[in-house]
């Protein structure tokens, strides 16, 4: 998932009429953001929330291409998977099909994930005066090698456009990370009102777990040792309760329990008490992390939301082949234990690489468990941090303005 950039090639055809210039204040769309959905949830999952912020903190006309209406749809109960235009929360919203209408491309185009951009629409932007910007919105990575390629211009060999690769990250000369305005703000009130507690709780069918238990919420991809954690936190004489939303990680849960299992059921075995959630939409998911003790997330998308929790987590990085992966996950934990006591950051370290290669035994969740007032003091300060950077959807707009 995570790679070098590397130049797209656009194979020559036919010469298009030019389009008549478009003005970026009246008419059209400022920003056009495309998103194919490849990992379920991730990949619209950054596009919704940037697309939302992009509207409502910097006034933006979007226009939102997704392939997938149905997959959008649990996200976001609004849309309507039957029609191709819609309009949703003052986003334009554009079914992603074989066959693109022939739009006049925004003064922005951003395509994330390289998603690559069907061809007639690049032979548009090459027509259109002025040219647009053309920003390929990278993956997330911690690597060293990522400030130095961020912004890099990647010149069409056959029509007159660059594409500028634009990464995400968490240092100030990258792409910094989405969080919208009052994001911190609306953690705090949530935090701080049991009232806010109780609504959420009601949402998902169930009451507010019993005062002392440990709150641990699970979404991952689908993992072999999910029922041997599980069988720790059984036997761990520590009450525990396991939130879990409906993912990938509901067939292992089922056969922990060794029964059929869905959203809004309970199993007890030991301490331990598993709660599978409904599929929560991006709010009421923020507010599962603030309640926990600890979140174990995976992909892009939890895993920065999590961060922004200020709560102890535990990270299922994409996997990859021959284990690339791994390197990306030490390249991340290199600079969040950075600041941690050396204890705290070796029971980390050896958690997150005993969760992603597949081997739990009890003495690592048992050390993880030990150093959790540690690592809460800690997500609490690198929260702070991050939060004293501009936003990623900040930087995308001042670096577009910069170009255009």
């Amino acid at each position: 998932m995570l790679s070098r950039p590397s130049a797209l090639p656009v194979s020559p055809s036919p010469p298009l009429p030019p389009l008549p210039p478009v003005s970026t204040t009246a008419g059209g769309a400022d920003w056009d953001v495309f998103c194919r959905i490849i990992d379920n949830f991730g990949d619209i999952g950054v596009c919704w929330r940037l697309a939302r912020q992009l509207a409502s903190e910097h006034h933006l006309r979007v226009r939102l291409w997704v392939d997938e209406l149905a997959t959008f749809r649990l996200l976001c109960p609004q849309v309507d998977p039957t029609r191709a235009v819609q309009e949703l929360q003052g986003i334009e919203v554009r079914l992603w099909e074989k066959r693109l209408p022939a739009v006049t491309p925004a003064a922005v185009v951003v395509e994330t994930f390289a998603c690559r951009i069907p061809e007639p629409f690049v032979e548009r932007m090459a027509k259109r005066s002025p040219r647009p910007v053309w920003i390929n919105l990278d993956y997330l990575s911690a690597e060293a090698w990522v400030p130095t390629c961020h912004t890099l211009p990647s010149p069409q060999p056959q029509l007159p456009l660059e594409k500028f690769f634009f990464f995400p990250g968490f240092t100030a000369d990258t792409g910094g990370l989405l969080r919208e305005r009052d994001l911190l703000e609306r953690r705090r009130q949530f935090v701080d009102n049991a009232g806010m507690h109780d609504a959420f709780w009601r949402r998902t069918g169930f009451t507010r777990p019993p005062v002392g238990h440990l709150l641990v919420s699970l979404f991952a991809y689908d993992n072999a040792v999910i029922g041997d954690l599980l069988a720790i936190w059984a036997d761990a004489g520590v009450p525990l309760c396991c939130l879990a939303p409906l993912s990938q990680t509901l067939p292992a849960i089922r056969r922990f329990a060794g029964r059929a299992l869905e959203a809004g059921d309970t199993f007890r075995r030991g301490t331990l008490e598993v709660r599978v959630l409904p599929f929560l939409r991006q709010e009421h998911y923020d507010q599962l992390l603030w309640l926990c003790d600890v979140n174990f997330i995976r992909g892009e998308d939890s895993f920065v939301r999590a961060q922004w929790a200020a709560r102890p987590l535990v990270w299922h990085i994409y996997p990859q082949q021959e284990g690339v992966h791994i390197g990306k996950l030490d390249a991340f934990l290199a600079i969040y234990c950075a600041d941690l006591p050396a204890a705290s950051a070796l029971a980390l370290r050896q958690f997150w690489h005993a969760w992603n290669v597949g081997r739990i035994e009890t003495s690592v969740w048992q050390a993880l468990a030990a150093n959790l007032p540690t690592l809460r003091e800690h997500a609490i300060r690198w929260q702070d941090g991050l939060a004293q950077q501009d936003d990623l959807s900040r930087r995308l707009v001042n670096f577009a303005g910069s170009k255009l």
